[in-house]
């Protein structure tokens, strides 16, 4: 009772703070305060839904629906705490509604995934790196679908639509931020995982590991290129989608077919 409870509210509550937030773009409005104390409430509901999920009891569940769910709050919390420093309001308009969508399928979806009695601290650190690289790629990859957006409605000089976004620049420059960052916790992770994964002849796990050295080297080579070569503009977001896509594949592919699939 109590754990759908906190579902509803928030979903309610990343909702509103997402009609808000449209409403703050279209209106070019600055405050912003509804939207993030909204927010704030919704990823607090989100949190122990997710805290009751995975840790259920004496048992750990990493299904597909309880790690979506995660990842999200992951990214949420990452994105509102930024929204504080720098100009990612915007990025609201996609970052909530997924966070909707995500507590929704962990509520109402059953998990199918084998419950871990125990994890060890290693595997812990292993997991912790791979979740907070997977958010912040995904935050890059959400800024560089907001730039080609943001591009594309310069070039058609419908500066209506973008009045309220910050400049290619500004966006720019903080899509390769969180490149880096993400980058830099995508390596911790595959390095944890080949020090700690024991056994990789496991369900996906193959799948997994070839999908995410492949977004490493597409996210590698486009920060080099970036430094030595100056790419930038479409080229650049373009490649940030491809290595995210890569990694939504590597991880939440092959959970989906193990998982829904083929059970």
């Amino acid at each position: 009772m109590i754990f759908s409870a906190l579902s509803y509210f928030a979903i309610v509550l990343y909702l509103l703070a997402s009609i808000f937030q449209m409403r703050k773009f279209s209106a070019e409005r600055k405050t912003n305060s509804p939207v993030k104390f909204l927010a704030s409430g919704a990823i607090f509901c989100h949190f122990l839904i997710v805290f009751q999920t995975i840790f259920d009891g004496s048992a750990y569940n990493f299904g597909i629906y309880s790690m979506l769910s995660l990842m999200a709050l992951t990214i949420g919390v990452i994105v509102l705490l930024g929204s504080f420093r720098r100009p990612i309001s915007n990025l609201f308009l996609l970052i909530f509604p997924i966070g909707a969508v995500a507590v929704l399928l962990n509520t109402f979806f059953k998990n199918h995934s084998e419950l871990k009695n125990e994890i060890d601290g290693d595997m812990a650190v292993h997991i912790a790196m791979s979740v907070i690289a997977y958010s912040i790629l995904t935050i890059a990859a959400v800024q560089a679908a907001m730039l080609s957006f943001s591009d594309r409605m310069l070039r058609n000089r419908q500066l209506s639509l973008i009045k309220s976004l910050p400049a290619l620049e500004t966006m720019e420059q903080m899509m390769f931020e969180l490149l880096w960052i993400g980058l830099l916790f995508l390596t911790f992770s595959i390095a944890s995982g080949f020090l700690f994964v024991e056994d990789f002849s496991g369900p996906g796990v193959i799948h997994h590991t070839v999908l995410a050295i492949a977004a490493w080297l597409v996210f590698t080579l486009l920060a080099l290129g970036r430094k030595y070569l100056g790419w930038r503009g479409l080229i650049a977001s373009r490649w940030t989608v491809v290595g995210f896509v890569l990694l939504a594949l590597g991880y939440f592919g092959s959970k989906f077919v193990m998982e829904l699939l083929l059970n």
